[in-house]
């Protein structure tokens, strides 16, 4: 067997272990697989269902039917076709955002607790500035100064507002990690301070981490849906801009529009949801124990 097949052998081995232990618990397998429907939804249902390009005034503010089981919004296009191309901005910029602040809040929290000092006082002393201000309000205000052009943007932009509080986290996990035997030893055969943070520290750290990813993205959604809602970053045609737009049609108030509202807002729930029971088989993954079980 070639070196390449035996690696993809064994990868295909970690797949299958992984999924044993994500089936451990119920719950999270169930996470798991929204997750995968909402982003399969989200990616691929844009290509297969055709956009709604033209208003249809026959059809304005309809209740739930049958052809049309979200109901339609005020310019009478159908919600659910409506939420199927409104997901891929928001998932993506969850995605991003959510990785970008964990990576930020990792490295600040990691090199602060490792080399301690003078660097850990001036790094903390930054992070603490930066958890004191109303970090929202400062959102809003330089959203209106910042054009924001693309989700990238969007993401890096919520990522330099959203890792204090977890680089402060980070920061305590690794000063208790700083007194295991192991982490001790690797200082001793003076092994460096990346590779002790590296191959010592984060390894022992992912389920941690990973919870905190699903954090920093579900923090994320909020963020961007209220920047879309007060028309701050009016791009796309995300589950944002349809709440905001029906919102902003009264639709509160009009009972055979509430639809409208309760589609998008019922996406940006279910998704969250769905991470949030996601994140109780990331335990099984990440726990060295429970692996070597399997």
């Amino acid at each position: 067997m070639t070196t390449f097949g035996k690696s993809l052998k064994s990868f295909g081995v970690e797949i299958i272990k992984t999924l044993k232990l994500i089936a451990r618990n119920k719950v999270g397998l169930f996470g798991m697989i929204m997750v995968l429907a909402i982003t399969l939804i989200s990616f691929v249902g844009p290509l297969v269902v055709p956009p709604e390009t033209r208003a249809h005034p026959e059809l304005i503010n309809k209740p739930p039917s049958r052809e049309h089981p979200f109901g339609t919004d005020f310019q009478g296009r159908d919600n659910l076709t409506m939420v199927i191309h409104g997901g891929k901005d928001v998932l993506l910029v969850a995605f991003l955002a959510g990785v970008l602040t964990t990576f930020v809040a990792v490295t600040v929290g990691a090199v602060s607790a490792f080399f301690g000092g003078a660097v850990d006082s001036f790094l903390m002393t930054i992070t603490d500035i930066w958890l004191t201000i109303p970090r929202f309000l400062l959102l809003v205000v330089v959203a209106t100064l910042v054009e924001l052009e693309n989700v990238w943007m969007l993401a890096v932009f919520l990522s330099v507002f959203g890792w204090p509080g977890l680089a402060r986290q980070i920061r305590s996990q690794v000063l208790s990690l700083k007194k295991r035997e192991y982490v001790e030893a690797a200082q001793l055969l003076d092994l460096g301070a990346g590779h002790i943070i590296l191959r010592e520290m984060l390894p022992n750290m992912m389920n941690y981490i990973m919870i905190a990813l699903i954090s920093a993205m579900t923090s994320a959604i909020y963020s961007q849906t209220g920047l879309v809602f007060l028309g701050v970053v009016p791009f796309g045609n995300n589950w944002g801009v349809m709440f905001s737009l029906a919102y902003a049609k009264n639709a509160i108030y009009n009972p055979n529009a509430a639809a409208s509202l309760l589609a998008p807002m019922g996406a940006i729930i279910l998704f969250q949801l769905s991470l949030v029971m996601f994140s109780r088989s990331l335990e099984e993954i990440f726990n060295p124990r429970l692996r070597a079980g399997v």
